[in-house]
């Protein structure tokens, strides 16, 4: 029996937002599942529910908040909020700073080049979570953790309507279920069953 072409293999669409790293359960589904092609999509966390509600993608680690409305959402983990500054801002001489201290500062929380520029020049800093520093790391630039700012959380969403039979699947090696779950076992013997 030949292998389908990859257009016709089946697939799930996972977005994520900025500062989410998938390695490990994109790992993990490649090794349970090889014949199922995830499909990635980087989602500007401004669009982490257009994404669903239009169809682009089945589920979305978003970072909260979010309108929850007609979602599922599983709360994944806090993330460390930090200043990510240049190399020669006041705040790089500190290991880590307070809202008061950037009392005087532009504070920006979206990456935008524009952002990255002004950032580079000492005319801004970003307040972001630690992964977003982390994953757009610049040798010019350093994060230090914000102490008493709020924490931000990542979760996965995805539509209360959608029958995607993979969903389930996705869930469990997130939520770190083992290949024989009962509830990840059972979505798998449920594929191609017809409803009686």
């Amino acid at each position: 029996m030949s292998t389908p072409p990859v257009s016709q293999r089946p697939s799930l669409r996972v977005g994520k937002v900025p500062g989410v790293t998938v390695t490990k359960w994109r790992g993990i589904w490649a090794e349970r599942l090889p014949r199922v092609r995830l499909d990635w999509l980087d989602v500007d966390q401004q669009d982490q529910r257009r994404v669903l509600t239009e169809g682009q993608v089945d589920l979305c680690f978003v970072r909260l908040p979010i309108d929850d409305e007609g979602l599922h959402l599983i709360r994944l983990y806090d993330e460390l909020p930090v200043a990510w500054v240049s190399k020669d801002h006041l705040a790089a001489a500190a290991d880590e700073v307070s809202l008061a201290d950037l009392a005087d500062e532009t504070v920006l929380t979206v990456v935008t080049p524009h952002n990255i520029d002004l950032v580079s020049i000492g005319e801004a800093v970003l307040h972001v979570p630690q992964s977003i520093a982390r994953s757009e790391s610049r040798r010019d630039f350093v994060y230090r953790p914000i102490t008493d700012a709020p924490q931000t959380t990542v979760g996965l969403a995805w539509l209360v309507d959608n029958p995607h039979e993979l969903i389930e699947e996705f869930i469990g090696i997130v939520r770190g279920r083992t290949a024989n779950s009962s509830r990840t076992a059972q979505a798998r013997a449920g594929k191609g069953r017809t409803k009686g």
